[in-house]
């Protein structure tokens, strides 16, 4: 589901252009809506669906009972219509106060100077401690260093492993400290091709890649995303590490031997002994006849992990942001939220409370729960731009390039190199 929702980023940036900037400023419509003052907000989202909107009632509940003065309408959109819809409203001068966004269409939004700057808001609130959430998860909702929205909630990907094919091959389990060559050790041990078992898995894709090049140190454009980066020394060894397990050592499956099948569904059947994949297939895994486990991933330089998320952010022609942001922290940060979230498994919240996290963490299989959250501390953002879709496509081809022996790893990067400096 995370994985769709970034595909959708390209979506927004025409419809974006003509976003209205006119209207009060921030600092007009922060004074608005004081303790005493009734009104009533508009809530736009995607997230609930149909399974979790009696618990997005509940939480709405939670907050009314606490802010009195604040009435919550919500609206609930399927993720498909949501943007489009959110573009009409916002063009037609009737934008949600408050709504959804995923991290890429964050990006997008806050870029155009649709969302209200939060930071006014944050510094006076002394109800919100920003240490109640994980540092990085916080931050991942700013722009250009400030707070333009609150992380709502996360997903990300881990390590799974099959301890069964780990014991047979008498292979140590993965530990925290883990390198690249320490992956490939284990995997070269624990694939057997006659019985079509394969030591490791992970996509050669442009979403793997952007994460495997910065456990490497790399990057594809450097931090203000002025200059393109993407061919470099440390891009080159990731990209080969990648495709070496592929073609080279013979570990990784490739498209041809999936045959159709699903890695995730070799890894149910014992036929995989690491995959790297999401923990929205945590409940998937649950009953598979063989003991596993998660971990972290292993890097070469530094760690990095995904991090899919979504967060709520104000919109800046808002009559009412002081309402609005006070929902947006409540929704994000307090305890009701986080609780309601975690008895009904509706993704999971980025909050530092071990206390509530405990129900989550208690759970299993697998044992090691606790991995999820630390993996947010070595977050790695995708690299977003206005043409992402263009961007990823590049980058798609050239790695199939490169697993199909069109390309080295040098080549390839030359050219994403050349492309993408086109694109910015």
């Amino acid at each position: 589901m995370f994985q769709k929702k970034i595909y959708s980023a390209i979506l927004l940036i025409v419809m974006l252009s003509i976003i209205a900037l006119a209207g009060c400023s921030d600092s007009d419509k922060s004074s608005a809506n004081n303790k005493d003052e009734k009104v009533t907000i508009n809530y736009f989202t995607f997230s609930p669906g149909t399974d979790h909107e009696d618990d997005l009632k509940e939480m709405i509940s939670a907050f009314e009972e606490q802010n009195p003065n604040i009435k919550v309408d919500y609206e609930i959109a399927p993720y498909d219509d949501y943007f489009t819809k959110l573009q009409t409203m916002i063009a037609g001068g009737n934008a949600p106060d408050v709504f959804e966004l995923n991290y890429e269409n964050f990006v997008s939004y806050a870029s155009k100077g649709a969302l209200a700057d939060l930071s006014d808001f944050i510094k006076e609130d002394k109800d919100f401690d920003p240490s109640k959430l994980n540092e990085e998860a916080y931050k991942a909702y700013q722009y250009e260093g400030k707070q333009y929205g609150m992380v709502e909630s996360f997903s990300n990907v881990v390590t799974f492993y099959n301890k069964d094919l780990f014991d047979k091959a008498g292979v140590e389990y993965p530990a925290a400290d883990w390198k690249w060559q320490d992956e490939l050790a284990a995997a070269e041990k624990i694939t057997n091709t006659s019985e079509n078992i394969w030591g490791t898995y992970a996509p050669i894709s442009f979403h793997e890649f952007y994460k495997v090049i910065a456990q490497n140190g790399g990057s594809v454009f450097n931090e203000d995303k002025s200059k393109v980066t993407i061919n470099s020394p440390e891009n080159a060894e990731a990209l080969k590490y990648m495709v070496d397990k592929v073609n080279k050592h013979k570990v990784n499956p490739s498209k041809a031997d999936l045959s159709g099948q699903s890695p995730e569904d070799l890894f149910k059947n014992g036929q995989i002994g690491i995959l790297h994949t999401g923990i929205w297939m945590l409940d998937s895994f649950k009953d598979v006849p063989f003991k596993w486990d998660i971990a972290l991933e292993a890097g070469n330089t530094e760690k990095a992990h995904h991090f899919f998320a979504n967060g709520l952010a104000v919109s800046k022609d808002s009559e009412s942001q002081n309402a609005a942001y006070k929902f947006a922290r409540f929704m994000s940060a307090s305890e009701e939220a986080a609780k309601i979230r975690i008895a009904s498994s509706w993704e999971l919240p980025a909050i530092t409370d071990e206390a509530i996290l405990k129900p989550y963490l208690e759970q299993t299989p697998p044992e090691s729960r606790e991995v999820v959250f630390e993996a947010l501390d070595t977050l790695v953002l995708p690299p977003v731009i206005e043409d992402w879709s263009k961007m990823s496509d590049l980058i798609n081809m050239e790695l199939e390039n490169v697993v199909n022996g069109k390309q080295t790893p040098e080549d390839a990067l030359k050219v994403m190199q050349e492309e993408l400096e086109k694109l910015k």
